[in-house]
């Protein structure tokens, strides 16, 4: 997906091809307010976002973390759960309801779900969940808006909900900026261990409404078989010093004969990340400018190398065009072998059970899958990952939003802690009992139990833990090492626009992945690459980048 951008950065990691698939539209409501007006951020430091801290329950990390967002790493799960809130949080409270999606089966009822009841007797009070498939999200929150039926806490569509964010934010939900802006966070420790970036993202129309669910900062560039490239020579990401180099390690380990490819989806985004391409759009912070990606030349340059490396028969027949429905089917396809690199988001690599890790051990031990690296010396990574959405408080008496807050940094507590253990694994006897390596294990009840998705209303700080694998949580450690340090800026954080609210994942999306899959496979000629960013600016990208400038206090030269 994504945020990341406000919408995009968020729907592109869960869509997982990012700009080399397509994605189907999601519907958008109209929006509370006057709408058509770009909204501007006054501050996006300062006191308006929160003092961030490290929180330190006395858990130690085996790979610690960085200031600088580089997240801790386990290798084994902590024996000893340590609490992260203090008594009972929600004592006295009246019930709160809450709407999130979910990517999970739907939760075990209340009454029958032994950690929803844990829970609630360690918070003090009943939550109403209600958890919606992901696909029926958007349709959900349009009939709550619609019928002014707004739960306590919300999470906003990946995909976008309303046209006019800021205006909706603006008639509906509470500025938390009094609650949570600088040393106000202190009050809520787990909330500020989130991470800055995820903040800056929770910033719409120049106030802080959204409560993070943060994530890595980067969704980094997708995932290689070491022992593929070992095979080619390349026994560390070191020796790809150009993109040429890659170019020449992608054709050697293409073989049609033997149905072996590097790639299997989309391919641009790691050639745009490793030419220095920008994400989104980019800000010139001088003239206040605004550009899209389509318009940058390195970006222009990694579409025109992928054309070359289809035609060299590097990409697994087909899954260029695939859309987004159809992840599965070009993950796959690198999972039993059929590829040497796939790009897919960063929390996909040690999902349980499903991640990468997991899942290709169980197709072939001698599988060795790590997260690639943008490669040579112009490469950046993209903020592509800084939150999978952000949840919403609606408009409340004072009393009650500090409530509300309270139950979102329960929601946030630490890996390793007692909340972070009974909302990932349940009970300990009933929802999951403990391996060997004392290593939480789910038990048939707690996979069922475990999936009302507190960890939907606010984030737990990024940590990194296998199960399985201890050297997999030091791989991914290892990648953000270097990840963190090329982020590139997103200048969307803070900043709305109206136009983009509504047609960046619409129309606005559409031309964009379809005009980047006619070059790759061939279909149009590069030469047509003019006209595909004209119509892009005419369909709705120039204002935009109008709104944007106007909304930054610059309206730039364009």
């Amino acid at each position: 997906m994504s945020g990341t951008l406000p919408v995009n950065r968020r729907t592109l990691f869960r869509w997982g091809a990012g700009l080399g698939l397509g994605v189907a539209a999601a519907p958008l409501l109209a929006a509370c307010g006057d709408g058509g007006t770009a909204a501007k951020a006054d501050a996006i430091g300062g006191k308006l976002l929160p003092t961030t801290t490290v929180r330190s329950l006395g858990i130690n990390a085996d790979l610690p973390g960085t200031a600088a967002g580089v997240p801790n790493a386990f290798v084994k799960y902590p024996t000893e759960l340590i609490r992260a809130t203090k008594g009972t949080p929600l004592k006295g409270a009246k019930k709160i309801t809450a709407v999130t999606e979910t990517f999970a089966p739907l939760p075990t009822e209340r009454g029958k779900n032994a950690a929803w009841q844990a829970i609630e007797k360690l918070l003090g009070a009943e939550v109403d969940f209600t958890a919606v498939p992901a696909d029926d999200y958007p349709a959900k929150f349009s009939t709550m808006v619609a019928g002014d039926q707004l739960p306590d806490i919300f999470m906003y569509p990946e995909t976008g909900g309303v046209d006019n964010m800021a205006s909706f934010l603006q008639a509906k939900c509470v500025d938390l900026g009094p609650y949570l802006s600088g040393d106000k966070v202190k009050d809520y420790p787990n909330l500020a261990a989130i991470p800055e970036y995820g903040w800056r993202d929770a910033v719409k129309g120049g106030k802080l409404y959204g409560i993070p669910i943060a994530r890595n900062g980067s969704a980094g560039a997708g995932f290689y078989r070491a022992d593929l490239f070992a095979q080619a020579g390349v026994t560390s990401l070191d020796q790809i010093d150009s993109i040429e180099r890659l170019v020449d390690l992608a054709k050697d380990l293409s073989d049609s004969r033997k149905k072996q490819y590097f790639f299997t989806g989309g391919g641009v985004n790691l050639l745009a990340m490793s030419a220095g391409a920008q994400h989104l759009w980019k800000r010139n912070h001088k003239t206040g400018e605004w550009t899209y990606q389509i318009e940058d030349e390195k970006y222009r340059y990694a579409i025109e190398t992928a054309a070359k490396l289809y035609k060299a028969g590097c990409y697994y027949p087909g899954t260029v065009q695939m859309s987004g429905a159809q992840k599965a089917e070009y993950t796959n396809l690198f999972k039993n072998g059929k590829a040497a690199y796939v790009y897919d988001g960063m929390p996909s690599y040690l999902a349980p059970g499903a991640g990468y890790v997991d899942s290709m051990a169980a197709i072939d031990k001698s599988f060795d899958v790590r997260p690639i690296v943008p490669v040579g010396k112009d490469a950046v990574a993209w903020t592509d990952n800084v939150s999978l959405e952000n949840c919403y408080i609606t408009k409340a008496s004072d009393a009650r939003v500090k409530e509300i807050l309270r139950l979102a940094d329960f929601a946030a507590s630490p890996f390793g802690s007692l909340e972070y253990t009974l909302i990932t694994y349940g009970v300990e006897g009933t929802d999951y009992t403990r391996d060997k390596n004392g290593t939480p294990v789910l038990t048939k009840q707690g996979t069922q139990d475990i999936t009302v998705p507190w960890s939907k209303l606010a984030s737990a700080a990024p940590a990194f833990f296998s199960a399985t694998d201890p050297d997999a949580a030091q791989h991914v450690h290892e990648a953000y090492t270097k990840i963190i340090p090329m982020l590139i800026e997103d200048p969307t954080q803070g900043y709305s626009s109206p136009t983009w609210d509504s047609k960046g994942l619409g129309s606005l999306y559409t031309i964009h992945v379809d005009g980047m899959k006619d070059f790759v496979t061939g279909r149009k000629p590069l030469s047509a690459y003019d006209s595909w960013v004209k119509k892009w600016r005419n369909a709705g990208g120039d204002t935009c980048r109008a709104e944007f400038e106007q909304a930054s206090g610059k309206k730039g030269s364009k």
